[in-house]
């Protein structure tokens, strides 16, 4: 997913759109590294431009000549037509029937690879892909014939592609004007590690005859060559080197985030392949590296966490925001009074002729639709296909369970309900942003407040809302009935998702309650306001929720002597 650039120019606030520039965030758990044995790929669609809602296909047979139209994901501008295959997979989101999983994140690359001329963009690649291949394999095919016939036109990427026996990544980029195909490398992720992107291409060197483990486009290294843009020797070719050089903002915006979902996963120590070595070695050895200081050292592409994962470990590490960390973004000034771990946009900003740079973490203000969806090899298709999907910042939102075998999509979730211009009270995307922009006011006191909520729906869900549907639909299929199987699938994403949509109104309205101007009204276990002893409409108590001792302090350093009391 894509953002779009501002400059501020001199004397006037001039915005001006540039080139799309990129800003998602993936997380990739191989079945050996995950509690249950699940296939997990965690996705933010992160744009300023994005509008959250859910995605369907209903797959099924086609007639002979029937046609495909694929329309730009991020402009929504017709790009042609392509020719349909007899039969597609359904598919909701980003996963397939199959339990095939694509996540990406753009990384732009060298501008003379865009193909303007190509027809199937990103977002069409991903989509038309999980609708005609069935694991991660036949979707790398898929993904180099579509593009290779029909022309790429978008910036470089890299894919996530999961089923539910393997994982792999795949950096790809175009060749430029009058050039179809794609030069991309995929690897496959050793199963018991964990891989995470983050607008930067991660594949540097690859081995070059090891067809289980790695593939790639035979003129990948070959093409490099003639641009000028390698002169070593095949063995020691780095895809990332050639295609998306890494900078101090490469690493300190992308990198970063890669690092920080490895140091939380991983509890602090990365342990990971190396020259055929397993080497372990402290987070903070990358420290450096992540903060763009140090870019002679490369981070593992693969690391073996610490724990087994879970769902909710994954989802966790998506609300991230450099906790802990050198980078933490609640720590400095920027957080304000109240810890607010947001820097509004643009990243970049200059003092007195000198340049700075605000921190990217994983969680942000701009992301449209975020999930993290599990294939889950012990269970049927039909019920194995699972997506946790949520709207808006990660860190103030919730992930709700939506079988991909559902034959609708819940009405809050739907899309043309609502979209970036028109206001819906009834969209999830609308409900999470006007939690999300009421935590911002007063982020240390709210936002704990929502994440609580979130927290104790997904660990109901998981918990036992989950599981006890697992085995109701598994007992319908033991009777033959897949109808009555898919009927409560449908029922059970929907109905959860709309309750789930209920409480976060009524939490919305709470949090107005509470933090009215700054004040901190109490509430007893059950959540009631506690009052007075004569009005149910009158304050028991109030706090006053105050500022940050930093901030306190930064004040009083800037306007002390206005400001000192006598």
């Amino acid at each position: 997913m894509k953002k779009v650039l501002f400059f501020l120019l001199p004397a006037v606030l001039f915005l001006q759109t540039v080139r799309p520039a990129s800003a998602c965030t993936n997380i990739v758990v191989t079945p050996g590294a995950s509690a249950d044995g699940s296939s997990l790929v965690s996705y933010a669609a992160d744009s300023h431009w994005l509008y959250g809602e859910l995605y369907s296909h209903a797959g099924g047979r086609w007639k002979a000549g029937s046609l495909v139209d694929i329309v730009e994901w991020d402009t929504q501008k017709p790009l042609g037509k392509i020719p349909q295959v007899p039969f597609t997979f359904h598919t909701v989101g980003n996963m397939n029937e199959k339990q095939l999983i694509i996540g990406e994140t753009t990384w732009g690359g060298r501008e003379e690879l865009i193909e303007p001329d190509g027809i199937l963009d990103y977002g069409s690649l991903i989509y038309i892909t999980l609708q005609r291949a069935s694991t991660a394999r036949e979707a790398i095919q898929t993904i180099v014939d579509l593009a290779t016939a029909y022309g790429y036109p978008s910036e470089g990427e890299t894919f996530s592609i999961a089923d539910k026996h393997e994982a792999w990544i795949m950096d790809l980029v175009g060749k430029g004007p009058g050039n179809k195909g794609i030069l991309w490398v995929a690897r496959r992720i050793p199963d018991g590690y964990i891989c995470a992107h983050a607008n930067q291409a991660r594949i540097t060197r690859f081995p070059l005859n090891d067809p289980d483990n790695c593939l790639y486009a035979p003129d990948v290294i070959q093409f490099a060559r003639e641009k000028g843009w390698y002169e070593g020797p095949d063995e020691n070719f780095s895809y990332r080197d050639a295609y998306n050089p890494l900078d101090f903002g490469g690493a300190r915006a992308c990198e970063a985030r890669v690092w920080s979902a490895f140091n939380l996963l991983c509890d602090e120590v990365f342990t990971y392949e190396a020259d055929g070595q397993l080497l372990r070695r402290p987070s903070y050895d990358w420290i450096d590296y992540a903060m763009g200081y140090d870019l002679s050292g490369e981070m593992p592409l693969f690391v073996k966490p610490s724990r087994k994962l879970t769902v909710k470990d994954v989802a966790d590490a998506m609300r991230d925001h450099f906790e802990g960390t050198p980078m933490d973004m609640t720590r400095d000034i920027g957080a304000g009074g109240n810890g607010c771990p947001y820097r509004w946009r643009p990243m970049h900003f200059e003092v007195d002729g000198k340049a700075y740079i605000n921190e990217r973490a994983i969680a942000t203000q701009q992301t449209g639709f975020w999930f993290v969806a599990q294939a889950r090899p012990a269970l049927p298709d039909l019920v194995g296909a699972l997506i946790w999907f949520g709207c808006d910042d990660a860190a103030t939102s919730y992930l709700t369970p939506i079988y991909v075998a559902t034959e609708r999509v819940p009405d809050c979730l739907a899309p043309g309900n609502g979209d970036l211009l028109h206001y819906s009270a009834t969209s999830q995307f609308w409900i999470c942003n006007r939690v999300a922009n009421a935590c911002y006011r007063m982020y240390d006191r709210m936002a704990p407040v929502a994440r609580a909520a979130a927290d104790a729906y997904e660990n109901e869900m998981l918990g036992a809302g989950v599981p006890a549907q697992d085995e109701q639909v598994l007992r319908l299929l033991q009777k033959g009935g897949e109808r009555k199987a898919r009927k409560a699938l449908t029922a059970f994403s929907c109905d959860r998702a709309q309750t789930q949509f209920e409480r976060w109104k009524a939490l919305e309205e709470m949090l107005l309650v509470k933090f009215i101007d700054g004040n901190i009204k109490a509430q007893d276990a059950e959540g009631n306001f506690l009052h007075s002893e004569y009005s149910q409409g009158i304050p028991d108590s109030l706090m006053f929720g105050g500022y940050s001792e930093m901030w306190k302090r930064a004040v009083a350093n800037h306007a002390g002597t206005t400001l000192e009391s006598k």
